[in-house]
């Protein structure tokens, strides 16, 4: 059983939308912060931001405004919204649970930003 299944991603115009999306499974979706992070080319995995248990979100500055983070924890699932895109927005998503001394992370969704 994979912990978490990714979907969404594809290519999108500049000032495009895309969403993700993130389905838990096999572990107690509620008690984990859950978080999104990408790597654009030829850089180093980055925190685009998370979403805690009780619902406190944080942000990379560089998408505050343009990006929600948002869960269901009825359906085990955490939702990336992604508005207003940039080129500079451009890699590969990873949904991530962590809890404790537990830490998952999904398969990774290509964004890419391009006209």
């Amino acid at each position: 059983q994979v912990p978490l299944v990714q979907f969404g991603g594809g290519l999108v115009q500049p000032g495009g939308s895309l969403r993700l999306s993130c389905v838990a499974s096999g572990f107690e979706f509620s008690l984990y912060t859950m978080g999104w992070y990408r790597q654009g080319p030829g850089n180093q995995r980055e925190l685009v931001g998370d979403i805690s248990s009780g619902g406190k979100k944080t942000y990379n500055g560089s998408v505050t405004g343009r990006f929600t983070i948002s869960r269901d924890n009825a359906k085990n699932t955490v939702y990336l919204q992604m508005n207003s895109l940039k080129p500079e927005d451009t890699g590969v998503y990873y949904c991530n649970a962590n809890w404790a001394q537990f830490d998952y992370w999904g398969q990774g969704a290509q964004v890419t930003v391009s006209s």
